[in-house]
């Protein structure tokens, strides 16, 4: 062996030494802490800490004597935006009742759906508890299961605070409850003590609320529904509630039902022969009188969507300050009163009893509601005309459709850019190319526009130029960019489908407001919000988000929207609304019968959309034909009337005003000069036109400077002259609602 070999022996050996030294003898540094024996040691020492805590929390946390009566009797504060209070609302309808007065079967339709091993548990729901707890510690909602036990214990022991102590607590005293108290005994308390919404406490104020009687008079059906409320109160409360608060009451109250049948509590082929019990109209709570009632309910509203439970708001000790400018208030009420309330007489017109108005009025540049007018008084009509979404807002769509087609970059068919100044074929009643459903809709009183640039389509509101326009983008597309500008799209009828381009859907003035809200803040998203801030007695405050969002429209589009909406005004069928100060950009609508119509309006510092509805007896929509004593109410009277006379007042004293469009978005129109003509004679057997124009070169785009927007109706040049046209026949017979009937728009 060389002495190479040796050394590398001598150095291998050596190593060979030190590990059986080191496995010999005592580990070094961190890892000494971590054997085997050690790790049990910790986790069998962390379980003993664990257990231990739970038992002096255990005998720590006693049961309130007495409950908590304090949480139950606050009020809540509601003021203006100047301070000034505008209501106190807190009185407390409760009335309890022994369980021997409650049915039976009602009683178990109650734990089915709440709690349907409510009477074999322990009171407590572990694992729904620790991810309550989990869901408050990492701000995830206030989400998470609790047994019928521990909804007792916060309804009566504590409060509706959701902070990890009292959650902790909740668990505590639930399982130290139901040791000491009977089963009955916690259901009658439970039921007792729940908010079921309608401003009652308890299920025997509950009965009368919702259904006029007391509570042992309660079928199986009611006192399912009464059951399903408890989740969510206001939005299930069938009388008022939207499409998609209805289809979760229905699928609450079903699911109580059917897990009844599981638990043997109900004869299945009984339950498959019940139907839905309709509840009666809420009473409103005295005190909410004239406007008051739709702020309180909008702010309430509002604070739901933020995270604040019905449970939360029941508690009271909130002080809620709006957003309202008592000025704007006043001066909204005034124009509704002044421009059409006074001009009614139900005793002469018996249409002039349907004629409903709702409004809302908001700050562009900050999202807030300044002003909002919800029906003539909240006492005698309970349903906010400013918030309700069932009325079809018409024409006052039709900016959405074009907003789509500018921020898409979309093209007709033919080929041709989509922009104010290209030629469509403006023909009544004629059918739209490209859509799997047949659809012809008729211009109002059904004039022929014949060629007719987007620009002029839009002052007067084109329905044929429009519905092209919609299948040309993409329907689907239209309906994307509408819900990115802020319409629901749960709305009722928002079907992709032609019709929508007559704005079929339902959608309400609070938002159209912050659709045109959005077009007017040069594309960024804005959200009305009524509540400026909401905190409690006990330290806790709603997370009211920013008003102002994203960019949903490039800022070109939305400054070329407004561009043409100042043409509608400046030319079209908003010219009432002109306003010698302010520029102002704006869209009438009128919905079909004449059952709605509509203002929704701008200027650069003031959004506000106008909607008068037509409401009969039972809540049906009805036609507003000869109310005020006009013939009909198109979006370009009464409603641009009343926007015309609020605007000035609200603005008054302000500094005049102009839009600051970006360069390049104010396309001046040159519009096509069309005659409008009758419908010819029905033996005519000319066949209707094309579709486009497409052989017509869209006019030149003239781009004025951003400050000194014009807007001409002059002709084009002569270079741009049109081909002859040729008067088109009566519209083939196809559904005018593109599949559903009754659909279409006869805007003004």
């Amino acid at each position: 062996m060389g002495r190479a070999e040796a050394r590398k022996a001598q150095k291998k050996g050596a190593r060979r030494a030190k590990g059986k030294a080191g496995a010999g003898g005592k580990k070094r540094g961190i890892r000494r802490f971590f054997t085997w024996k050690k790790l049990l040691a910790y986790f069998v020492a962390v379980c003993a800490l664990i257990v231990g805590g739970a038992i002096g929390l255990y005998w720590y946390v006693d049961v309130p004597a007495g409950g908590n009566p304090a949480a139950k009797e606050q009020s809540n504060v509601y003021k203006l935006s100047n301070g000034e209070v505008l209501a106190r609302k807190g009185t407390t309808n409760r009335e309890s009742v022994p369980l021997s007065k409650v049915p039976l079967d009602v009683q178990h339709a109650f734990v089915a759906v709440e709690n349907k091993n409510f009477y074999d548990d322990d009171g407590v729901d572990i694992k729904g508890t620790t991810r309550g707890v989990l869901n408050t510690l990492m701000g995830r909602g206030k989400q998470g299961g609790s047994t019928i036990t521990q909804q007792y214990v916060k309804n009566y022991y504590l409060g509706q605070e959701q902070t990890v102590t009292r959650k902790v607590k909740e668990l505590i005293i639930s399982l130290k409850v139901d040791r000491e108290k009977d089963k009955n005994e916690i259901l009658a308390g439970y039921l007792n003590t729940s908010f079921y919404g309608r401003n009652a406490y308890g299920i025997q104020a509950a009965a009368r609320a919702y259904y006029g009687k007391d509570v042992d008079k309660l079928s199986i059906e009611e006192g399912a529904y009464l059951a399903a409320l408890l989740q969510a109160p206001s939005q299930y409360d069938m009388a008022i509630a939207g499409p998609k608060g209805k289809k979760l009451a229905m699928g609450r109250w079903n699911d109580s039902l059917n897990k009844m049948v599981e638990k043997g509590w109900l004869d299945k082929a009984k339950r498959d022969k019940m139907k839905f019990p309709q509840p009666i109209k809420p009473k409103p709570e005295p005190g909410l009188s004239g406007q008051t009632g739709y702020l309180v309910k909008a702010a309430n509203d509002e604070l739901r969507r933020s995270g604040v439970s019905d449970q939360e708001l029941a508690a009271g000790g909130w002080t809620i300050t709006l957003n309202i400018d008592p000025k704007k208030q006043d001066a909204l009420k005034a124009a509704v009163k002044s421009q059409l309330l006074d001009k009614l007489d139900p005793e002469k017109r018996k249409v002039d009893r349907d004629a409903q108005v709702g409004a809302a009025s908001v700050d562009p540049k900050t999202g807030k509601v300044l002003a909002l007018y919800g029906g003539t008084d909240y006492l005698k009509h309970y349903t906010s005309n400013a918030t309700r979404e069932d009325y079809q807002p018409a024409s006052t769509f039709k900016p959405i459709i074009l907003a789509a087609a500018l921020k898409d970059g979309s093209k007709t068919q033919d080929g041709e850019s989509i922009n104010a100044n290209t030629i469509y074929d403006g023909t009544s009643g004629r059918p739209v190319k490209g859509s799997t459903t047949a659809f012809a809709p008729p211009n109002e009183d059904h004039v022929d526009y014949g060629p007719v640039t987007v620009q002029k389509a839009m002052d007067n509101s084109v329905n044929s130029v429009f519905a092209q326009m919609a299948v040309d983008v993409g329907l689907a597309k239209v309906k994307q960019t509408a819900i990115d500008m802020g319409m629901s799209p749960d709305a009722g009828g928002f079907d992709v489908r032609p019709a929508m381009s007559l704005g079929v859907m339902g959608a309400s003035p609070m938002e159209m407001a912050g659709i045109y809200a959005t077009v007017d803040s040069h594309g960024k998203k804005v959200t009305p919000t009524i509540v400026k801030s909401a905190t409690n007695n006990i330290g806790g405050k709603a997370e009211i988000k920013d008003p102002i969002g994203d960019q949903v429209l490039p800022r070109e589009t939305a400054d070329s929207v407004t561009s043409v909406l100042t043409d509608v005004v400046e030319g079209g069928t908003g010219s009432k609304v002109k306003n010698e100060d302010h520029q102002v950009a704006g869209k009438t609508g009128t919905s079909d019968d004449n059952k709605s119509a509509w203002f929704t309006g701008y200027t650069p510092d003031l959004v506000t959309s106008v909607g008068i509805f037509g409401e009969g007896e039972g809540g049906k929509q009805v036609s507003l034909m000869g109310a005020a004593g006009r013939k009909r109410v198109n979006g370009g009277d009464a409603p641009a009337e009343i926007w015309s006379a609020y605007t000035k007042s609200a603005l008054s004293g302000a500094s005049p005003s102009k839009f600051d469009l970006a360069e390049g978005s104010e396309l001046e129109p040159t519009t096509t000069p069309t005659t409008p003509t009758a419908p010819p004679p029905t033996t005519a057997t000319t066949p209707p036109p094309p579709t486009h124009t497409a052989t017509v070169p869209p006019p030149t785009h003239t781009h004025a400077p951003p400050t000194t927007p014009t807007h001409s109706q002059s002709p084009p040049p002569t270079h741009h002259t049109p081909p002859p046209w040729t008067p088109s026949v009566p519209p083939p017979t196809l559904p005018t609602g593109g599949g559903r009937p009754g659909d279409g728009d006869w805007d003004d």
